[in-house]
């Protein structure tokens, strides 16, 4: 029987490189992944593991390519890697690396705070005829208390949620954008980051898919290389608490924060011109 679609690697390789450059110190804090697709058959259906590279070595790649090339941008990394893995071995059509990193906020020279759980993410894709290169972010908590409404909605026998023209909105954002070109320069990560929060921040709601919509039209508008930008939005509900059993008036003041079940909103939004895709 033949072989479908397989792939191998290494994830969760965790990385941390610390610059001790004479003055203030830098910590870069990563975990990366590895994954191999391409000619693995023998080894699936003979037992063949000749054109097999272990995947400690790709480990053990990892931390030795750091020392030369984890000074710079995470994306440079991402593609120093997946360049040498193709170059390495023949038998991987395609590479693809990806890299979270974990961000740790200065408090003097040599000390540091990473209370939050944000992510910075590059994803490079490799092949024989070319690169693909993804930044992005995830795990950002948001919220904005004002300008934030849902009406006007679809009803059928099983609606009970109310209208609302004044609510709470908030949500996890994830945002993946693809660059125009794989080679950079690459569009500033702060500045993409900064470009959605402002969006965020600044826009008339009237639903997730609203807001979602401006937020990534406004990091297209800002940054022209970047050709499309996918952004996950679940709805982090926070419900009015009812008083009225204590002889109380809740005036849009107390809220209860769910975990679940939660809206999960997500949209892909591409420049004119640009291949919709996913």
């Amino acid at each position: 029987m033949p072989l479908a679609s397989n792939s191998y690697g290494k994830s969760g390789i965790r990385l941390v490189k610390l610059a001790r450059l004479g003055g203030p110190h830098d910590v870069l804090d990563l975990t990366v992944a590895v994954r191999f697709e391409g000619d693995f058959e023998a080894a699936h259906s003979a037992g063949d593991n000749a054109g097999v590279l272990p995947t400690d070595t790709m480990k053990n790649t990892v931390y030795a390519l750091a020392k030369d090339h984890a000074a710079g941008e995470i994306e440079g990394f991402a593609l120093a890697l997946s360049d040498h893995f193709l170059r390495e071995n023949r038998e991987a059509a395609r590479v693809e690396i990806s890299i979270e990193e974990r961000r740790w906020n200065r408090i003097a020279d040599t000390a540091f705070e990473g209370s939050t759980d944000e992510r910075r993410i590059a994803r490079v894709t490799g092949s024989r005829d070319g690169a693909s290169v993804e930044s992005g972010l995830k795990n950002l908590l948001i919220l904005k208390t004002s300008q934030s409404a849902f009406s006007g909605f679809k009803r059928d026998r099983f609606t009970t949620l109310k209208e609302t023209s004044d609510r709470i909105l908030a949500t996890s954002l994830t945002a993946i954008w693809t660059h125009d070109a794989a080679a950079g320069p690459f569009a500033s990560w702060e500045g993409v980051r900064r470009s959605l929060l402002d969006a965020f921040a600044a826009h008339d709601s009237a639903s997730v898919q609203h807001t979602l919509y401006a937020m990534g039209e406004a990091a297209l508008a800002d940054h022209s290389g970047l050709s499309r930008i996918r952004l996950t939005m679940p709805n982090k509900h926070h419900l009015l608490v009812d008083l009225s059993p204590f002889g109380l008036e809740n005036e849009n003041e107390i809220f209860v924060a769910t975990e679940a079940p939660y809206g999960l909103i997500e949209a892909t939004v591409v420049r004119n011109g640009s291949q919709p895709g996913r």
